[in-house]
């Protein structure tokens, strides 16, 4: 039987690579399938990694019809054996309901690859559909960590440099160090509750070497 699976864990734990590892290793095995993003940090149609992979992928609209998108795809003779779906929490809810029933009623596979939580640790939309719908959520095992050196287990917004709670729910930036003015960064649940970044904490990630003769 075919499956809705969900991937999820904080960012900077892996998601877009084991997303572009799932497409090579279903395409070795000779499936067909197609990878979709929304809103990458690399641009529009582009799904990337940080640890340097990228390829080519379809853009999700509001407008794009999942369901429609495959029929159209088979009636035309195409082959389609499952979908990669990456940056699913920035899909709409209606997008995940035409997963499921791909998976359902036409027996493709559907995996999705997603943060839970957004900066204020509220559910997106998206991935609260996912939740309620997949047949299986799985957890990352590869843990980014705070800067205390605890495992990272929320997403924090900063503006430069200071925690922000209050704001859009979308807005694209990247966890590596920028002169962007918002940007990301991963924490450990006590720190993101007393709003402490490794900014505010004066802490540097690669501190100098003790003076040891």
């Amino acid at each position: 039987m075919a499956h809705l699976i969900f991937f999820t864990g904080p960012m900077n734990c892996g998601k877009s690579t084991l997303a572009l590892q799932t497409d090579f290793t279903e395409t070795q095995a000779g499936r067909d399938g197609r990878v979709f993003t929304r809103n990458d940090r690399a641009g529009s149609a582009t799904i990337s990694s940080r640890i340097g992979l990228e390829r080519a992928a379809i853009e999700v609209t509001d407008e794009l019809d999942f369901w429609q998108y495959v029929i159209r795809e088979l009636t035309q003779g195409r082959r389609v054996d499952y979908l990669i779906c990456d940056e699913a929490h920035f899909y709409a809810p209606q997008h995940i309901d035409q997963l499921a029933r791909i998976v359902d009623e036409l027996q493709l596979d559907v995996y999705c690859f997603a943060i839970l939580t957004d900066f204020r640790t509220a559910l997106f939309p998206a991935t609260r559909r996912l939740v309620e719908l997949c047949d299986r959520m799985e957890l990352l095992q590869v843990r980014p960590r705070c800067w205390c050196g605890e495992p990272a287990t929320h997403n924090a917004r900063t503006v430069n440099g200071v925690m922000v709670t209050e704001g859009s729910q979308v807005v694209v930036g990247d966890v590596v160090p920028s002169d962007a003015q918002v940007a990301y960064e991963v924490l450990c649940r006590r720190h993101h509750r007393r709003r402490v970044t490794a900014a505010t904490a004066g802490v540097t990630l690669n501190p100098e070497p003790l003076p040891f003769e």
